[in-house]
């Protein structure tokens, strides 16, 4: 449904909810001022754009959302692909791959594409949020020692290398403004949990350094004044080699906005006990961030830790959200001027804490314990994150993750074969001849020009191999072949093509291949097909003992009663359209 939340809740709002969504939106507002002035300047950005990111994004995500919560802005996740998109295609080339991905968003929204997120693997998750948390982690270590240095390679390996070479020109004041800064952010809660210890920091540090004229890096010194005046949208001009070019890099971001939206909206609902709109949040996000690129900012998302904060703080309706974005807006414009005193090294302190939480660590360990294939998944989108680039960690994380689920679904489907079955052998067996199970195939008589093949499992093309080498090993050539499908509940073309070939090459031997206990999606897949035209309609059935009267019949063998406990025949004058038994 995409109706945003914010009309939904506006219709039982009361003052003591303004209250407290007024007091969690401040709050907000002043936790995201650090951080969106951080995530920009790690970005390869002016802190600016990080602000007026943070307000415009963070005011349309909240009005035209799909949760009651979200708190949206710039997040650590994009640090990596925009400052990767800045070095390449400049400014105007993250201008126009941001509106491309607000395009795709929408797009995914309105084609109600919300809930197949949740399907993506948790080791591609998980190993590619550890990798951006590394190279988020990496990208800091310049201010946090106030290493003197000149501009840091984007590549991890070469950033790194830089590093070592210029380990010696650490500058001891900013090393110390990073180590006292964490400190406070780290500790802070012990004392008051209610005030952010990022923002402790930030005006404690910012006023030592200033007091005592304290020789560090400051957002000023680096990138200038923060203006104190609203950004005049601006259209890029926009040529169809840009297009062509950013398209990977717009879906990246297309793809981190959605799944780190809705993960961040699936932990706010697990809070407050409520339940998101996907798709109607895939529609806010893309409007967010086709609105952003025009007023200078850059690609924006649901916020996790933001939104934490909204919640823990009394924010329960879309009216914190836009609460904060009118608190950064305020401050921007008439205390702006102030932040450009705030030191680089507690920015670097604030991001180092912002990637450890990020990276996740203790799941990353738990997922080394998961079987083979998932760390292997895992591994693989973590390394490629880092030492190739983040959207060839995703794709190639995604498509691993996939073939190893085909792989695994192909295992599940098994074909085993019944023939001439009787009393005798199966004690011969040590077998109960009337087992548990009133419809299997060792309670019925199979006559012995009739052979039974009981598939358990999808039959799709990952099993297709399997089914056509079981039938391959046919020791005799039988009159009638049933190919049982009372557990197959899936059947693809692949699957039907290797039943038409089935029936096309036993035809040769005068054989007629039967299908029994035909489930309703293979029956509606195999409808009006050639499949279906080879096999014949008539020789379809919903169970098997209509399938064993009509071998019977074209044996010309006496009718033989089911057995005890059976499920009552569907009856054959309806073959195709009989239900299963089971």
């Amino acid at each position: 449904m995409l109706v945003p939340k914010l009309f939904t809740t506006i219709k039982t709002y009361d003052r003591e909810q303004f209250l407290g969504d007024l007091t969690a939106g401040v709050i907000v507002g002043v936790v995201a001022l650090p951080l969106a002035i951080a995530f920009a300047i790690a970005s390869g950005v002016t802190p600016g754009r990080g602000l007026w990111t943070a307000i415009v994004a963070g005011f349309i995500i909240s009005a035209l959302g799909g949760s009651r919560v979200q708190i949206g802005g710039p997040t650590g996740a994009f640090v990596v692909i925009v400052y990767g998109i800045v070095q390449k295609y400049g400014i105007d080339g993250l201008t126009v791959a941001t509106l491309m991905a607000g395009v795709i968003l929408i797009v995914m929204g309105v084609a109600k594409l919300g809930s197949v997120i949740k399907f993506i693997p948790r080791p591609v998750v998980t190993g590619f949020t550890s990798g951006i948390a590394v190279i988020i982690f990496s990208g800091e270590i310049k201010d946090f020692f106030g290493l003197q240095m000149g501009e840091v390679p984007s590549e991890f390996v070469a950033k790194w290398r830089a590093y070592a070479l210029h380990a010696g020109g650490i500058t001891p004041a900013a090393l110390g403004v990073a180590l006292v800064s964490m400190a406070i952010i780290v500790l802070w809660p012990r004392i008051n949990r209610r005030i952010p210890g990022t923002l402790v920091a930030l005006l404690l540090t910012t006023a030592v350094v200033t007091y005592f004229h304290i020789p560090v890096e400051t957002i000023g010194s680096r990138f200038g004044a923060i203006a104190a005046s609203v950004p005049h949208p601006q259209i890029p001009h926009v040529t169809f080699a840009q297009v062509t070019a950013l398209v990977g890099p717009a879906f990246t971001i297309a793809f981190l906005a959605a799944v780190e939206s809705l993960l961040s909206a699936v932990v706010a609902d697990g809070m407050i006990g409520s339940r998101h709109r996907s798709n109607m949040e895939l529609v806010a996000q893309g409007v967010a961030n086709l609105a952003t690129p025009l007023f200078g900012g850059i690609p924006a998302t649901g916020a996790i830790a933001r939104t934490a904060t909204n919640i823990k703080n009394g924010g329960r309706t879309p009216v914190a959200g836009i609460v904060h974005s009118v608190t950064l807006l305020i401050i921007t414009l008439f205390v702006g001027q102030w932040a450009s005193l705030i030191p680089l090294a507690t920015l670097s302190a604030i991001l180092v804490v912002v990637a450890y939480h990020m990276s996740e660590w203790q799941s990353f360990l738990g997922e080394l314990r998961s079987p083979r294939s998932d760390v292997a998944v895992l591994l693989t989108t973590f390394l490629l994150t880092l030492f190739v680039d983040l959207t060839v960690g995703i794709g190639v994380g995604m498509i691993l993750a996939a073939f190893l689920f085909i792989r695994r679904m192909a295992e599940v489907t098994e074909v085993t074969a019944f023939a001439d079955t009787s009393d005798e052998d199966m004690l011969a067996d040590g077998g109960d001849p009337y087992d548990d199970d009133p419809n299997s195939v060792r309670r019925r008589k199979i006559p012995e020009a009739v052979e039974v093949f009981e598939i358990n499992g999808p039959l799709f093309f990952g099993a297709a191999a399997t089914f056509k080498d079981t039938l391959g090993r046919i020791a005799r050539k039988p009159r009638v072949l049933i190919i049982r499908m009372r557990h197959v509940l899936m059947l693809d073309s692949t699957g039907m093509f290797e039943l038409s070939e089935l029936a096309r090459r036993t035809k040769k031997d005068s054989t007629t291949v039967l299908l029994s206990d035909v489930h309703m999606q293979p029956l509606v897949a195999l409808t009006g097909t050639p499949t279906m035209r080879t096999i014949g309609s008539d020789n379809i059935f919903g169970n098997l003992d209509d399938a064993l009267a009509r071998a019977r019949d074209l044996l010309k063998i006496p009718p033989v009663p089911p057995p005890p406990g059976a499920t009552p025949t569907v009856s054959r004058e309806t073959p195709a359209t009989g239900y299963p038994t089971e």
